[in-house]
């Protein structure tokens, strides 16, 4: 069971829960406890076996004694609060507030996502756009990065003349990859830059870019090693992956879209 939460935490979340509504005195639930005439109910104690407690976890009488105890120093602390009149203080008031609001807040968009889950059809909707846009070539390429136009310039006219690339490549500022020859190692087009993507896919094996290419890092000279049939993932390896985005994604769209029809002054 998790350790029992630093007492200013500890309190923040009692009184939290106690601005729901009162205590029952009475016992109008089975009673787990009673603390100085208040109520543990078993459903606060199952609660909280469920929600501390890491699935498989084998709940023993030894845990359940240490929960049992857990939840009568909450309520002890919990009355010594009251008793000094904290929660009356108008910053814990607003804390209190805020953690409850916070509580909602969440359960809502909670409901709101399990509601509105992306169907096999969005999936693969969504897994064929992504395939589609990331192509079926791999390539190996190599590059050089540098800050100014004017000094890829001068190793290009310097490859053109029949200098190594492994030798050249020493100027990038792309200290990764100098240390390997400008290696990039294999990739799909779509992990670049829109920039560099675009360069490297008009070159042919063994041939480098005789323009300068202008990205947000600076100005690279790219050379292409060569070229192979990219294997795509299969559907069922990253359908999990694919449902979460597309779930975030619509619970975004949905927030922005209450954010835009409120009334905010």
């Amino acid at each position: 069971m998790k350790r029992y939460l630093t007492l200013s935490a500890a309190l923040l979340l009692a009184l939290s829960l106690t601005a729901c509504g009162d205590k029952n005195k009475d016992g109008g639930s089975k009673v787990l406890a009673k603390v100085n005439g208040t109520v543990i109910s078993t459903e606060t104690f199952d609660w909280l076996i469920k929600e501390q407690i890491p699935a498989g976890t084998p709940v023993d009488e030894a845990l359940r004694t240490r929960a049992r105890d857990h939840l009568v120093q909450r309520e002890v602390i919990l009355q010594a609060a009251h008793k000094a009149g904290l929660d009356k203080d108008p910053a814990i008031k607003m804390r209190m507030e805020y953690v409850r609001d916070e509580q909602l807040v969440n359960a809502y968009l909670k409901d709101w996502m399990d509601k509105h889950k992306a169907d096999d059809a969005a999936l693969k909707a969504e897994f064929e756009k992504r395939v589609a846009a990331a192509g079926d070539t791999e390539y190996k390429a190599r590059h050089i990065l540098v800050d100014k136009e004017d000094d890829a310039k001068a190793i290009i006219a310097k490859l053109q003349k029949g200098a190594k690339f492994a030798d050249l490549v020493k100027a990038s500022k792309d200290t990764g990859s100098a240390a390997n020859g400008g290696d990039l190692g294999w990739a799909r087009p779509s992990t670049f830059v829109p920039e560099f993507a675009k360069a490297l896919t008009t070159l042919s094996a063994g041939k480098f870019t005789t323009e300068p290419v202008k990205t947000q890092f600076g100005y690279h000279v790219i050379l292409l090693d060569e070229t192979r049939k990219a294997e795509s993932p299969k559907f069922e390896d990253v359908k999990q992956q694919l449902a979460q985005g597309l779930d975030q994604e619509a619970l975004q769209a949905y927030v922005k879209d209450l954010v835009a029809k409120a009334k905010v002054e």
